[in-house]
């Protein structure tokens, strides 16, 4: 049988104990305070006999070896060798300070009287009786009846092999048992911290957390938030060292929200028993509860729902003859929520700025020096919209060519104090430097048409692109349409109007090109309209119709004036008269080498040629430089 031994009792051991007392009364006093059940000072009442084995009785032979049953409690003795507390007892309540017990000794006899105690079995009572008071006083114990020995189950022998053979060994190893485990059990000397913490990413998630230098389980309670695991503001059977995650609920969507906790933890049985005192007689234990660790915190600060807004930009179109800069904006809420102001949407402020190049734009590439401001735009979202998309024009023009970019900002020093309060501090958005959705491109293309022409006669127009010009270069096309009576001429530029469509030229560098159509055959009023794409066959650039410059007039030509006849002496023959006939050996010949009579001799016709062939050679290479297209053949008009 294992040996079960505690110090022999000595004045030493006796005055550590008083001392040990002194000081773990003063930590258990707040410890108690917390201690489930509490209960204060009673009128005395007396004892009756509980469960167990022997006489009830002050004093007796073999004394009474179980439960003393005070207010329908079943208290212990933890005063071994006094007398049986058969009269009037009274009840001092929970406390940690019995008779000159340390805190080890209280928390091990709570351990037992509350778990095993509060029994009607005699065998289970008595064991629980040996083992208190085991731990009360393990000398005192051991030879209040006279056994020589040390052992705990020799000492239940010693009296038992008389009183209860029957039940001698059950009570033994029972008490045996008890008595371990009460030794084994360690007071509760740790409080609780219970704290919250935010998620930076998203102020509005979180966590909460118990910790205790002891293992505790219990109730969380949050204000202005849930658990996530529930979607509730308690959490049971909570554990210390575990953090669970809680999302806070503002009141408002968007409003700013303080989380607050609370909890409070049982962390297993107090340092403490529910005493009754008799004069002249036991004092007992009963079952002294739990230690209860209460703790609670509040955030340091509100939690501000996060608002991150977004803008995502598209010009109208990437190509423009001037005008107004036009940007189509959508503003969206990144993160959290679109902060409200008055029962509406809050207003959120953007700005860009819009510059000019010559130079395409490289996307992430640092502005060049050579950007010139253009002008700037500015958004402000109403309260009705909110997040959406919304159509920004310029009040001022683009008026020179050049591709135009805009780099929106959001700055949180533009903002009302319903948004500013929501973005996080120097909180700053900035549009990268050339996205391709934000250029505008305002070509340089003019033309100069033939302004007059006769019937018969092609016309021709040239057009002059100066750049800037699309990367891939553009396909030009130059388009003829007839005047019409009673249509404007700005109105004419229409397919039933069309007579003709030159052939596509592409052009990649700038320079003149010249389109020219077959021979008009109608005299009247013409129209030319140029016409550019780039290689994905967006329009780049659209003439004018009807202007002075793109106009070709076409008459016809004045008749030749009749030749004045000349008199000849020769008398006309009558329709009687035969012309005179050479003989065919007497008809004109023309000696090789030489021309009729009539035409140019050979020293005359030479030059000329040669000129001729001068100034054919000249007017091709003009021809070929102005890169002249002609259309089909087939007269127009």
């Amino acid at each position: 049988m294992p040996r079960n031994h505690a110090p022999s009792p000595s004045d030493n051991s006796s005055s550590r104990r008083a001392t040990d007392a002194r000081i773990w009364a003063a930590l258990l006093a707040v410890v108690l305070a917390l201690v489930t059940g509490l209960v204060g000072a009673a009128p005395a009442q007396a004892a009756s006999q509980g469960a167990g084995f022997g006489t009830w009785a002050p004093t007796s032979a073999y004394g009474w070896h179980g439960s003393m049953l005070v207010g329908g409690v079943h208290t212990y003795c933890i005063t071994p060798g006094a007398a049986t507390p058969v009269g009037p007892s009274t009840d001092r309540g929970i406390t940690g300070n019995a008779a000159g017990l340390s805190p080890a000794q209280l928390t091990g006899i709570n351990v037992i009287v509350t778990k095993y105690g509060q029994t009607t079995d005699p065998v289970q009572a008595a064991a629980v009786s040996w083992a208190v008071k085991a731990v009360a006083d393990w000398n005192r114990t051991l030879h209040a009846y006279g056994y020589p020995g040390d052992s705990l189950a020799g000492a239940v022998n010693w009296t038992f092999s008389s009183l209860s053979p029957q039940h001698n060994k059950a009570i033994q190893d029972k008490a045996v048992a008890y008595y371990a485990e009460a030794t084994r059990a360690k007071p509760v000397t740790s409080a609780a911290r219970i704290r919250l913490t935010t998620d930076p990413a998203a102020p509005t998630s979180g966590t909460v957390r118990v910790d205790s230098g002891a293992a505790a389980t219990g109730k969380i309670t949050l204000t202005n938030a849930v658990f996530v695991a529930n979607g509730k503001r308690t959490l049971g059977s909570a554990r210390t060292g575990v953090a669970y995650p809680i999302r806070a609920t503002p009141a408002s969507e968007g409003a700013p929200v303080t989380v607050s906790a609370s909890a409070r933890f049982t962390a297993g049985p107090a340092a403490a028993v529910r005493l009754f005192t008799t004069p002249q007689a036991q004092d007992t234990a009963g079952p002294g509860g739990e230690v209860v660790l209460q703790a609670k915190t509040t955030d340091a600060a509100p939690r501000v729902t996060p608002f991150t807004p977004s803008i995502t930009t598209n010009v109208v179109s990437p190509y423009a003859a001037g005008g107004a800069f036009t940007d189509l904006v959508d503003v969206q809420a990144v993160d959290g929520t679109w902060p409200r102001s008055n029962g509406g949407y809050a207003a959120l402020r953007a700005e860009a700025d819009v510059y000019v190049t010559d130079a395409a734009p490289e996307e992430g590439q640092p502005m060049p020096a050579d950007a010139s401001l253009a002008g700037r735009l500015e958004l402000v979202t109403t309260a009705e919209e909110g997040p959406g998309a919304y159509r920004v024009a310029s009040d001022w023009g683009m008026d020179r060519p050049g591709y135009y970019t805009a780099v929106w900002t959001i700055r949180r020093e533009n903002q009302s104090d319903e948004v500013a309060s929501r973005l996080a501090g120097g909180y700053s958005w900035t549009e990268r430097w050339g996205v391709p959705s934000q250029i505008v491109m305002v070509p340089d293309i003019t033309t100069k048409a033939q302004a007059e022409a006769s019937t018969g006669d092609s016309i021709f127009d040239t057009i002059v692109v100066r750049g800037p010009i699309p990367a891939g270069g553009v396909t030009l096309t130059g388009s003829v349409y007839r005047a019409v009576d009673g249509v404007a001429p700005a109105d004419t530029c229409v397919p039933e109007n069309l007579i003709w469509t030159s052939e596509p030229v592409a052009v990649s560098t700038p320079g003149e090109t010249v389109v020219t159509s077959p021979g008009v055959e109608t005299a009247g009023t013409y129209y030319w309209q140029e016409r550019a794409v780039d290689t994905a066959g967006r329009l780049v650039h659209l003439g004018a119709c009807g202007i002075e410059n793109e106009t070709s007039r076409v008459s016809e030509p004045a008749p030749s004036p009749s030749p004045t006849p000349t008199p000849d002496s020769t008398p006309n023959p009558t329709p009687t008269m035969i012309p005179p006939a050479f003989p065919p050996s007497d008809e004109p010949s023309a000696t090789p080498g030489t021309l009729p009579a009539t035409g140019l001799d050979e020293t005359t016709i030479g030059p000329l040629a040669g000129g001729a062939a001068l100034l054919l050679a000249v007017g091709a290479a003009l021809i070929a430089m102005r890169r002249r297209r002609f259309g089909a053949q087939r007269p127009i008009g």
